[in-house]
């Protein structure tokens, strides 16, 4: 068969391991996960309301304009509608993004270590992949704009970068956006937008006003607790969001995602908690990382990144043993490192107790 030759040797993206996996793989009663990002107090008390009293015809295709969900974000954030493309989740806008601009001949620009979704693409489409290794954890974007050359097609932001939590200086990418040439699509990954406390970083919207090449993605995946769902959006101007509606696939949203998203952006008290929560959460990491000396990424984010001083998968393991799965940076380009999603107080308390113990068997704390 003829499949693409840049597909072979390809493996599909690994997410954490699921609980079930886990629990029969070592006989455990409770296992908590750490590992994904996905928000630990659930969602909108006021979903469960809504689809208990909300009957969904399941014999009826979604609208496959999401025209109620778009008439509501466009409200939220104070854009036109067609500003607005909807996918399922935000690797769905990736993935069309990357199949309307990426192929044999151009190049794309990114941070290395950052999210895996934007080279995997690439690769798909064939397109030359430059990675611009981080400096301090963070984009450096003075060698991403170095990298930029009259071939390159895409430039990807991940602000908050995943996996390392950091931001991106409204002042550095100000700067930045203002040499980029303007026929360079800048992708601004905004994943973890609602997390973000620092007043270095300041609301990116007016970008897409002021440059044409200027696209912003967010998501109802993480602070808004509808991972399960799967509803991720982009922002960008018209005529741009035009050219990347052709090649999003039709119905790409299902008829309970649209309604539900719609639900959870009016509860923004539950946002504002769910913030709080994590910021305490980051406290009790920070804490104990300070404790034992151990480097960490000042992180912006629900997931905090800090080094172990020993194997990533040898800590990975003996905490999957124990009842808590995490990512081994080894898998994310940051050996000696973990990430872990921050959980409720309790299970974070647990979590780093455990650790505690299991790195002074390994010897990395005294």
């Amino acid at each position: 068969m003829k499949f693409k030759e840049q597909i072979y040797g390809m493996k599909a993206y690994q997410p954490g391991k699921p609980i079930e996996e886990v629990q029969k793989e070592f006989g455990l009663k409770e296992v908590i996960k750490l590992a994904s990002n996905e928000n630990p107090f659930g969602c909108s008390p006021k979903l469960k309301e809504f689809i208990k009293n909300n009957d969904i015809n399941y014999a009826i295709y979604p609208d496959g304009y999401a025209q109620e969900l778009r008439t509501a974000v466009s409200k939220h954030l104070g854009v036109e509608e067609n500003q607005l493309l909807f996918g399922s989740g935000s690797d769905d806008i990736i993935a069309i993004i990357s199949r309307a601009l990426l192929y044999p001949g151009v190049n794309t620009v990114m941070a290395d270590p950052s999210f895996s979704q934007y080279s995997h693409n690439a690769e798909i489409e064939g397109a030359e992949i430059r990675k611009v290794p981080l400096k301090d954890g963070k984009h450096d974007l003075e060698k991403m704009f170095e990298a930029i050359d009259e071939n390159t097609s895409i430039v990807w932001i991940c602000n908050p970068n995943n996996p390392t939590g950091t931001i991106v200086a409204d002042e550095e990418l100000s700067a930045f956006l203002k040499k980029v040439p303007k026929e360079v699509l800048v992708v601004l990954d905004e994943a973890y937008f609602e997390y973000i406390t620092d007043p270095a970083y300041q609301d990116t919207l007016h970008y897409v006003e002021e440059y044409p090449n200027v696209i912003i993605m967010r998501t109802f995946s993480k602070a808004y607790g509808l991972a399960a769902f799967r509803v991720g959006y982009a922002i960008g101007q018209a005529d741009v969001i035009s050219k990347l509606e052709p090649v999003r696939a039709p119905f790409n949203n299902t008829v309970l995602s649209q309604k539900v998203a719609i639900v959870a952006l009016e509860d923004q008290e539950f946002i504002k908690e769910t913030v709080e929560r994590t910021e305490r959460a980051k406290r009790q990491y920070e804490e104990f990382c300070k404790k034992h000396g151990l480097k960490y990424y000042p992180s912006q984010t629900n997931f905090i990144l800090f080094e172990v001083k020993t194997d990533s998968d040898v800590i990975f393991q003996e905490m999957m043993k124990r009842g808590f799965i995490v990512r081994s940076g080894n898998a994310l380009g940051t050996p000696g490192f973990i990430r872990v999603s921050f959980g409720t107080e309790e299970q974070n308390s647990k979590f780093l107790e455990t650790l505690e113990g299991v790195l002074k068997e390994q010897g990395a704390l005294v």
